[in-house]
């Protein structure tokens, strides 16, 4: 694709009200039938486009949030069915993340001051002639129903001042402003290749009701991301305003942890019959609170809309145990509301950063549950392109870095485990799942260049024990307004993470042939390995004696068989001790049941997963929750909200658990990269009496069924052509099996948790 003019337009007397911009022309004359046009839009912000009143596209919040200072996405769309002898561009611009309200400061505009667009349309025509009408200063720009629009805050629609005359030809624009130019360097013109963010589904009302305060109240049922569309009839010049929330405290709308956010919708009646849809816009809602509606309220006139990236879901789970389901579903709704544009933290309060934390742990259970490889493959270019412009040269914490324009009070940290383990740990989940290895081959630099300023971190003992770390952040015994105080050491949580990232990287560049990095990597793992033993583990006892400290060190692989066996005891012991709560935080969470399940200790890994207390992963569930929380304790047992400053009600981190779930509780797992050779090894337990899951890997579906029947346990397992399944099963030799539909049958022991 040839980039023809990189001149961004602005109105030249903008104001708060969403500008509209138009160009109306004629086609090119004797060429013949239009056999092709191509619009290519770009933003300073968001842009909306129509030709001759047509939406160029279905896409929502185009083109999306990147890090704009050295690339802004152009997206592209076929609109030959729009063109006409007379025809015209017509563009809408929002503030979006380039000059809304962002991050958690209470700043705005952080990336410029003023929303411009871009469009460049491209005509062929059957005798091969092209025409092209690009953004420049014939355009014509105006402001239209939108008076206000704000991701955090919301959308104001004056729907008296809507009109579509202006989107058709013989529009008298004479009155309109004149535009002009935003320069803008070609080179930061890319090529959109993520995923689109669209409508993705609906949800009615399924419960509607007056609050004490006699407030109207909405449910729609599961907690999402979107927007809700109304329809609505009466007097010209109604106010009609929705605020959003997340969950009810006091059987009222739950405003507080979202903080600055307003999430509120403003919606000014025409007099006639008004549909709207506030798409500049979203909020993270399960509940709306809706004032000044003109009559009897009618809740079947509202409508949540789903909004996100869209995403293929490619992976299942279910079992017997409805909580469990229920967990699960809990996981990939959260996925879902904050694979958005960017992979975020949260989708509702003034936040919704893109930390690299939170991907970090989540990326195999994102990649078992959607196709993610293009959302996050893209996201990586950014992690580099910030990593490049740091003054550190680490990985940021956020990616795109809106914190190094915000006020935060604190320096920009280096190199930071778990969270700049990003840069390596999610390609490795990429390739993991998918098997492609241009998308390792394109994050080498950056994960290399992360492994590098790791290394450079180490102190002279080979400990990563200097410098910030976030550690095993969200502890649950950490204080409310302290959640990086955790039991683990942040010196131990580092190591330990330094040595999977230094191993994971030997892999990585023996797989891509470049041996001398390889041996350089394998250097550093040994050294950190070699401190780590020496200075944390004695007698198979780890630094802090805590939960994650044992979690890590036995997955990670950093003890010998008898301190690893030692390591899985205690962990146990400490397990059984809390009475099978939770006792880590982000960096433990993912690898406890791991840790408990390959040390022998299935059963305390299992009553981990289904503790019913608090904190819990089903202490949620039993909760009403229908995403994952970001505090163990987000809402507290008697239905009032944690008082931290920090609570979100969906949040996907701890939800990491789902990828035990495919992997142990189900059974499926790559053997090889992409699945060409699959793992099925269910270790069936808790009182479950059938799990299954399916997943569409690229060689086709794979699925494993389990069920226990008295005392026979029943395994299906489905392998898809071009690939080889190794069957693990209790108390058999491994097995390996080609394409097709296997069934096993197993005899266990009548209480249905060991296997004969």
């Amino acid at each position: 694709m040839t980039i023809i003019d990189a001149r961004m337009i602005a109105p030249q007397h903008p104001t708060e009200s969403a500008p509209l911009l138009r160009r109306e022309f004629a086609l090119d004359a004797g060429h013949g039938f239009v056999e092709r046009a191509t619009l290519r839009t770009s933003a300073l912000g968001l842009v909306e486009a129509w030709v001759n009143g047509i939406p160029s596209s279905d896409e929502l919040l185009a083109p999306g949030w990147t890090s704009y200072e050295w690339r802004v996405r152009l997206v592209e769309h076929d609109v030959t069915d729009a063109v006409a002898e007379r025809t015209v561009i017509a563009l809408r611009l929002g503030n979006g993340w380039y000059r809304g309200w962002l991050g958690f400061t209470g700043e705005r505009a952080v990336y410029g001051d003023e929303r411009a667009g871009y469009a460049e349309l491209e005509i062929t025509f059957a005798d091969g002639h092209v025409q092209i009408v690009v953004t420049d200063d014939s355009w014509r720009a105006s402001t239209g129903e939108v008076l206000a629009d704000d991701l955090y805050n919301g959308q104001t629609i004056d729907a008296r001042l809507r009109g579509t005359g202006w989107q058709h030809p013989d529009f008298d624009d004479s009155t309109w402003d004149a535009v002009r130019a935003v320069e803008l360097d070609a080179g930061r013109l890319a090529p959109n290749v993520a995923p689109p963010v669209r409508r993705l589904g609906e949800f009615a009302v399924q419960k509607h009701w007056t609050s004490p305060s006699g407030k109207t109240l909405v449910d729609f049922g599961q907690n999402l991301v979107g927007f809700v569309r109304v329809h609505v009839a009466g007097p010209a010049g109604t106010e009609v305003v929705l605020r959003h929330a997340e969950v009810l405290e006091h059987d009222e709308l739950g405003t507080r942890p979202l903080r600055r956010a307003e999430a509120t919708d403003r919606l000014i009646l025409s007099g006639g019959d008004d549909v709207f849809e506030p798409t500049l816009t979203f909020h993270g809602f399960r509940y709306a609170e809706v004032t000044g509606w003109p009559g009897e309220f009618d809740p079947s006139a509202l409508a949540a809309v789903v909004v996100g990236s869209e995403i293929r879901t490619i992976g299942s789970f279910e079992c017997s145990n409805p909580e469990l389901n229920q967990l699960h579903s809990n996981v990939l709704w959260g996925m879902r509301g904050n694979f958005l544009s960017v992979p975020t933290d949260c989708p509702q309060r003034d936040e919704r950063l893109g930390w690299t934390g939170d991907l970090a742990v989540f990326a195999p259970t994102a990649a078992f549950l959607g196709d993610v490889e293009s959302f996050l493959a893209d996201w990586l270019v950014d992690v580099e392109l910030e990593r490049r412009a740091s003054p550190t040269g680490a990985v940021s914490v956020v990616v795109p870095d809106a914190l190094k324009y915000l006020d935060t009070g604190f320096p920009t940290p280096g190199a930071t485990a778990v969270w700049g383990d990003a840069a390596v740990w999610v390609p490795w989940a990429l390739w993991t799942a998918y098997g492609n290895e241009q998308t390792l081959r394109d994050a080498y630099p950056l994960m290399s260049a992360h492994t590098r300023s790791v290394a450079g971190a180490l102190s002279p003992s080979g400990l990563w024990d200097t410098g910030f770390q976030f550690g095993d952040w969200l502890d649950p015994d950490a204080p409310a307004d302290d959640p990086g105080k955790s039991k683990a050491p942040s010196g131990v949580v580092a190591t330990a993470c330094a040595f999977r990232t230094a191993s994971l990287m030997v892999q990585t560049a023996e797989l891509l042939g470049e041996q001398a990095d390889a041996t350089e990597f394998a250097v550093l793992r040994d050294r950190v390995g070699g401190a780590f033993r020496e200075h944390y583990v004695h007698d198979g006892l780890v630094e802090s004696d805590s939960a994650t400290a044992y979690a890590l060190a036995i997955v990670f692989g950093l003890l010998d068989d008898a301190d690893r066996q030692k390591a899985g005891d205690r962990l146990a012991e400490l397990v059984r001790a809390a009475g099978h709560r939770i006792s880590t935080g982000f960096a433990g969470t993912p690898f406890v049941n791991d840790a408990l399940a390959t040390t022998g200790h299935l059963d305390d890994a299992y009553a981990l997963l289904l503790q019913r207390d608090a904190p819990s992963w089903l202490y949620a569930v039993t909760m009403g929750a229908t995403t994952i929380w970001e505090r163990w304790d987000s809402m507290l047992p008697d239905g009032s909200i944690n008082p931290g400053e920090m609570t979100s009600f969906n949040h996907y981190a701890f939800g990491a658990v789902a990828d035990w779930m495919h992997r142990s509780v189900a059974g499926i797992a790559p053997l090889e990269a992409g699945y060409r050779r699959i793992l099925v090894a269910p270790q069936p337990g808790g009182g479950l009496t059938w799990a299954q899951a399916n997943l569409d890997t690229p060689h086709g579906l794979a699925a494993v069924r389990w069920d226990i029947e008295g005392a026979e346990l029943r395994v299906e397992v489905t392998v898809p052509e071009g690939s080889e399944a190794v069957l693990r099963l209790p108390g058999r030799d491994d097995e390996t099996v080609a394409p097709g539909i296997h069934v096993r049958t197993l005899a266990i022991n009548p209480d249905g948790e060991s296997l004969v």
